[in-house]
């Protein structure tokens, strides 16, 4: 619910932002500001998600060689048998 309030606000101050540049009244440089600022976000996120999902595949790749390591230890249990 909060997130969808952040959204709807930052929605409104966009929307008041661009009638703004359409009137010349916001400087360039805010703009270049704002894209410098968002764009630093983006990569700081691109960086964390990737990091995080090398971390999930590393305990995938773990998971996953139990697995078999479990398989073949009940086949090897049951040709005994």
């Amino acid at each position: 619910m909060l997130k969808e309030f952040i959204k709807k606000i930052t929605d409104w101050a966009l929307e008041k932002e661009e009638e703004a540049a359409k009137k010349c009244e916001i400087p360039i440089e805010e703009i270049e500001k704002q894209l410098k600022i968002l764009n630093d976000k983006k990569e700081e996120l691109q960086k964390k998600c990737e990091e995080q999902l090398k971390e999930l595949d590393a305990l995938i790749e773990r998971i996953e060689h139990i697995k078999v390591q479990e398989e073949l230890r009940c086949k090897l249990k049951e040709e005994k048998n």
